[in-house]
């Protein structure tokens, strides 16, 4: 079963690489706009026929940003005097979590410290929860496909214009998919109303049930499509509305992998050579196999502590899904950015959170968060073409681009910037006793717990190990800083490194060039990207999930 779950997703997957990355192309490539989008541009005075440069690019990404938190903290915060407001929520909503939630959402990390249903009215789901997780992964695209651009062109100091970039990712890519996953998850079961807690059941133990409803399917989506992850219900992908059966399971596992997967598409036909895009795919694909793989195991084998069943580690995991294809959903969720669980991950084995902790911190790039996965992928393939310019003492180049100081310390930082937030955020946790106090478990696998949140924030994953009690006024602080500087911090590079790379002419290839299409080239930089992430975070992971399954 495990086995056909795996095959038939990889399958899928290859199918639509092309015809998918094709579309994407188009959308981001062609002249012409459509009606409503017209409409938009004349809405927010927007010239599409104006482009930008990184500065003024990144400017825009930043403004459009604040003002989506700024709308949702308010939303948040308002939402007991408007349509559909629940009568006893469950969860104070404070200042502290609106903040948490809007910088949550509007940065495509989806951290929620709070129970979805008996906390935020539908109207917030949908009108504020659901609208970020559209654009949150517009803009991600559009900072993926400026990058490609920087890439491509030749003197220049334009990278396209954001506003278009946007506009174009959600009307053209991601609302038309996600009426179509709407209704495939509605066939299987997802439920869709706008029920305010009004059905009561009686119980097999005699008493009385709630049983919440709302507008899940179409908030279910674009939650898979987008890497958002957030859940309408508390338990996330493990509760029955949100995924009812086997099908529905391997549809939502599908949905979170395969934009992220078809970008790899848009880049080769950018930069005029589809080879170059296979090169990018097959790494996050060999990455991607070497972390299902092991999850796998280690599941299956029960390597580590924790209470398990005769043959696997069933603790947290639903009957209807198993426990291989929870391992094979727990290493998509992390690999990309988009933290939704179907099991327990705090309930996996020692060294099974331990992979999805080392997913996370590969930086999520195989295939990572839509448009983000995909510029992280290509920062690390330069850092590569640098390292193997030393080793042979060349100068290097990359598509025709070279690699000059000024490039090297952009991408250097993009690396280093979220392993910094990562651990200092962590270290300042395990230092201050307020912090500490919300730790239910002590020893390794407490530190476990909290390294989990800041790689999950920082990341913008959204996922978490759970056993810590974060919905306090310290965490939703500190944890909101993370998830902020862990996405725009990052952009902010990027795009300045884009608009490097876009100024230079083209460099003619000589016998020193490396090949940068090749298998030769995948290896390398699959194998940079372990050791650089290894020799990062392997003395926090020695203290924390490492200690913990050789104790």
């Amino acid at each position: 079963m495990s086995a056909m779950f795996v095959l038939s997703l990889v399958v899928a997957l290859a199918a639509v690489h092309v015809p998918l990355g094709d579309y994407l192309h188009r959308v981001y490539t062609t002249s012409s706009d459509w009606r409503i989008e017209t409409t938009v541009y004349r809405l927010i005075g927007a010239d599409p026929k104006a482009e930008q440069n990184w500065g003024s690019y990144a400017r825009s990404v930043l403004a459009f940003s604040a003002v989506g938190v700024l709308f949702l903290f308010t939303l948040q915060l308002v939402q007991h005097r408007l349509p559909w407001a629940l009568t006893d929520p469950a969860t104070e909503m404070t200042p502290a979590l609106a903040w948490n939630t809007a910088v949550s959402f509007v940065t495509n990390t989806n951290w929620q410290a709070y129970s979805g249903e008996s906390t935020q009215s539908h109207l917030v789901q949908m009108a504020g929860l659901t609208v970020q997780n559209f654009v949150s992964a517009a803009v991600g695209m559009a900072v993926a496909v400026a990058f490609i651009r920087g890439l491509a062109r030749r003197g220049t100091s334009e990278l396209g214009n954001f506003w278009v970039d946007l506009v174009r990712g959600a009307f053209r890519v991601l609302l038309p998919l996600s009426v179509i996953g709407a209704v495939v998850l509605l066939a299987g079961g997802v439920i869709q109303n706008f029920s305010v807690h009004e059905q009561v059941v009686n119980t097999l133990a005699g008493s009385q049930q709630t049983i919440p409803g709302g507008p899940v399917a179409s908030q279910e989506v674009i939650k898979e499509l987008g890497t958002n992850g957030g859940g309408f219900f508390n338990a996330n992908s493990a509760h029955p509305f949100e995924n009812p059966t086997a099908w529905t399971n391997w549809v939502e596992n599908f949905l979170l992998l395969v934009i992220a997967f078809s970008m790899p598409r848009v880049f080769g036909r950018m930069v005029g050579s589809p080879k170059q895009g296979y090169a990018i795919v097959a790494v996050m694909g060999l990455i991607a196999a070497a972390s299902v793989s092991l999850t796998m195991l280690v599941q299956l084998q029960h390597h580590g502590t924790v209470p398990t069943a005769v043959g696997a580690a069933t603790e947290g995991v639903e009957q209807r899904f198993g426990v291989a294809t929870s391992a094979v959903w727990a290493a998509s969720t992390t690999l990309t950015s988009t933290g939704a669980v179907n099991s327990f991950h705090d309930s996996y084995t020692s060294l099974g959170g331990l992979m999805t902790l080392f997913n996370m911190q590969l930086g999520e790039i195989a295939p990572g968060g839509v448009g983000s996965g995909l510029y992280g992928m290509l920062i690390l393939a330069i850092i590569t073409v640098f390292v193997a310019g030393l080793m042979v003492g060349r100068t290097p180049e990359y598509l025709g681009k070279k690699i000059s100081p000024r490039e090297i310390k952009l991408a250097a930082t993009y690396f280093l910037l979220t392993p910094l937030i990562v651990l200092t955020g962590t270290a300042v946790a395990m230092a201050s006793p307020t912090a500490r106090a919300g730790m239910l478990n002590t020893g390794p696998h407490g530190l476990s717990e909290v390294l989990y949140a800041f790689t999950s924030a920082a990341n913008n994953n959204g996922s978490a190990f759970a056993g810590l009690g974060v919905n306090t006024t310290w965490y939703n602080t500190a944890l909101g800083i993370a998830m902020l500087c862990g996405r725009f911090l990052p952009i902010i590079v990027a795009l300045a490194l884009a608009g490097a790379l876009a100024r230079q002419g083209r460099a003619p290839d000589s016998v020193g060039t490396l090949p940068t299409h090749r298998p030769q080239f995948v290896g390398m930089v699959t194998g940079l990207t372990v050791i650089l992430v290894g020799l990062t975070f392997l003395p926090m992971l020695a203290l924390g999930p490492l200690a913990e399954g050789l104790h």
